[in-house]
């Protein structure tokens, strides 16, 4: 993997994820407690043995710029080569903003030509997925392709979100709708497309000259799957890569299209569906195998602690089932359930916390009462405060309120106590 070359596009601006994303972009989102989203691609890059990275962000980078300068520095050994450099927009080619998925990698052909690659990899910073990349490189050299593009099964309804892929007995493209109206299914399986995981293998050079040909173009929208992958089909060798998937809940778990675990949690509810089902007995995103370790930013703090359950009290218990607790945290008299509890949490006495997601440093008060709630860093919760109850209060308080009822607390949002009858 020393001639290749990955590329990380990490600057989405996340705002269906709003207000999480107020002050970060989606890639720095935490999940599942310990991590943020950008792990788990970085933890695949590094896994897969790739060790030249370039991290392209855009927007309310410097939550994301921090979290790898934490965790991620130190596995890469720049005298030997390898790196991970955060690369801001340049603007070295105009005066825009990235203009697309491919005005992105080639505002910043500078950066990788510089390398000399043989091959690049091109990876969203922002999906949940575990996948070994040298395998799909592997391929890539195999078949003498000039690129090649992972795909994942999906239903016919769920592609209308994707570039939808149709391929000939070899996996060659022979046609590639992006977000179809009316997608194409695959010829085994009426119910069944082909999508594209946004997950790319280049040649080096026959990257930089198709990318150079685009920026000339007036009509061009800059974008990889609207642009580039079209043109690509009509005069060049373009083969879908399978999605083989690293997760691993079992040694004896199928390798079925219907067992791949890949997530674009891109709403709030999506996060939050992906959330708690980590939370689970049995649940589909195995963080525990060590086969394929997820990696991130270990804070330095004491390991969590579970307080006033020897005062004989049956209604003063620090107790938490079903639920990720992370460093730090202090379950103080309070009850948790089917719940994440971030790092430097407290959960007061005779508090309830029931099927919510509490980031980092979250105060919770005595005697609130919460409720399929997300709270944002350091939120204060006042005692007595109930939310995640009634709607019409928590949205006549201003809380951002999903479809399915999910109560979202911002970052730095003052919350009004409600004290208990």
């Amino acid at each position: 993997m020393r001639d290749t070359l990955t590329v990380i596009l990490a600057g989405g601006r996340g705002s269906r994820l709003e207000p999480l994303t107020r002050d970060r972009a989606k890639p720095a989102v935490p999940f599942g407690g310990l991590y943020r989203i950008i792990d788990f691609v970085l933890s695949n890059c590094l896994n897969s043995g790739i060790r030249q990275l370039l991290l392209l962000t855009q927007y309310k980078a410097q939550s994301l710029d921090r979290h790898v300068h934490l965790a991620w520095r130190n596995y890469f050994c720049r005298e030997l080569g390898e790196f991970i450099d955060v690369v801001p927009p340049q603007q070295r080619i105009d005066d825009n903003w990235y203009q697309g998925t491919a005005d992105a990698v080639y505002q910043n052909i500078y950066a990788i030509e510089r390398e000399q690659p043989e091959h690049v990899v091109i990876l969203a910073g922002d999906h949940i997925y575990k996948m070994n990349y040298k395998t799909m490189v592997d391929f890539h050299r195999a078949t003498d392709a000039d690129i090649t593009i992972g795909a994942l099964r999906v239903g016919r309804d769920e592609a209308r979100q994707f570039g939808v892929m149709q391929v000939d007995a070899d996996g060659r493209l022979n046609g590639f709708q992006e977000k179809p109206d009316q997608p194409t299914a695959t010829p085994e399986d009426p119910d069944v497309c082909l999508a594209s995981m946004g997950i790319y293998v280049f040649k080096a050079r026959f990257l930089y000259e198709r990318l150079c040909d685009d920026a000339t173009r007036p009509d061009s929208r800059h974008d990889f799957g609207k642009d580039i992958i079209p043109d690509a089909i009509k005069d060049s060798r373009v083969f879908a890569f399978p999605f083989l998937d690293e997760n691993r809940k079992d040694p004896l778990q199928s390798d079925s299209a219907a067992d791949a675990y890949w997530r674009d949690v891109g709403t709030i509810d999506a996060y939050y569906e992906a959330s708690m089902d980590l939370t689970g007995v049995d649940p589909q995103l195995n963080l525990y195998d060590q086969a394929w370790p997820m990696r991130s930013h270990q804070p330095m703090l004491p390991p969590p602690k579970f307080v006033f359950g020897s005062e004989g009290h049956s209604t003063r218990v620090g107790e938490a089932l079903d639920s990720i607790v992370c460093q730090g945290a202090i379950v103080s008299g309070g009850r948790v359930a089917r719940s994440i509890i971030g790092a430097g949490c407290r959960i007061n006495s005779y508090a309830n916390v029931e099927d919510s997601i509490l980031f980092d440093d979250v105060n919770v008060g005595r005697h609130c009462k919460l409720r399929r709630v997300i709270i944002d860093k350091g939120v204060d919760v006042p005692a007595g405060t109930q939310i995640g109850y009634d709607v019409d209060s928590d949205r006549a308080r201003g809380f951002t309120i999903t479809e399915s009822g999910i109560v979202v607390i911002a970052r730095g949002e003052a919350i009004r106590s409600e004290a208990l009858v």
